[in-house]
């Protein structure tokens, strides 16, 4: 084991390598060269070798890395979330090696680290070590209705990233169809068990309402252990207050 201070700065300011990447329509993984620089602030990759531009490029300031063995299917499998036009994007990568994944994942937080503490210089490590990267608070299969709860309910793939609860038609999708954000009970946000008794048309039985200043979103979960789970993760999303950075 190697304290994370020794992980993060034994990884130079650059990597480049190959990682098989999942194509966003096709779903086919495919061999691309990906390179990280501090100096530039980005990861980028490319569709092909000799390419000059590169086909994405992903600031450090807003990038998350995160494993999904499970999700991709892949003992190795890393899910990388950047910012693309203020809508989260998922890039979905893997490499035969392990160690290699890891190399990766420890490079893309140290360069999470060095920028942070450029951003906020007079942070701690300690501070700044839990926002290098994210886990999901949590993952799964919910139903939801539209906005004016009339429309029928429809399956979908939801991820608790933060306070952003996103969600998706497959779990492999490169974008959200759409996020809810989960603010503070003391800005009046709150999570209700059941669904108001008027909700229309067939749909699973644990339903949960979440209040926002603006609206009520309905969910519904399968059993009644994955309700409770996601209540228990929305409510310590609420009871956390919020922070002035999160007001944006």
């Amino acid at each position: 084991f190697i304290p994370v201070s020794q992980q993060l700065l034994s990884a130079a300011g650059y990597r480049e390598g190959f990682l098989w990447k999942r194509g966003r329509d096709n779903g086919q993984f495919l061999s691309r060269k990906f390179v990280l620089s501090e100096r530039e602030g980005a990861l980028k990759y490319f569709n092909k070798n000799d390419a000059k531009e590169p086909k994405a490029i992903m600031k450090i300031e807003h990038l998350n890395a995160t494993f999904q063995p499970a999700k991709i299917g892949n003992p190795h499998g890393l899910q990388i979330t950047y910012l693309k036009d203020n809508s989260t994007r998922n890039i979905f990568v893997y490499h035969e090696d392990g160690k290699e994944i890891v190399d990766w994942f420890n490079a893309i937080r140290a360069a999470r680290f060095h920028y942070l503490q450029v951003a906020f210089p007079g942070a701690s490590d300690v501070d700044l070590v839990p926002k290098l990267s994210r886990n999901y608070l949590k993952e799964g299969y919910m139903e939801k209705t539209g906005p004016k709860q009339t429309e029928g309910f429809k399956k979908r793939w939801f991820t608790m990233d933060d306070r952003r609860l996103m969600y998706f038609k497959d779990p492999l999708d490169a974008f959200a169809r759409g996020e809810v954000f989960i603010g503070s009970k003391e800005n009046s946000y709150k999570v209700l068990e059941g669904l108001p008794p008027s909700t229309q048309g067939n749909h699973w039985q644990h339903g949960i309402t979440i209040v926002t200043p603006d609206r009520k979103f309905l969910f519904a979960c399968e059993t009644e252990d994955d309700q409770l789970e996601w209540i228990t993760t929305f409510q310590k999303v609420i009871s956390r207050p919020m922070l002035p950075q999160e007001y944006a």
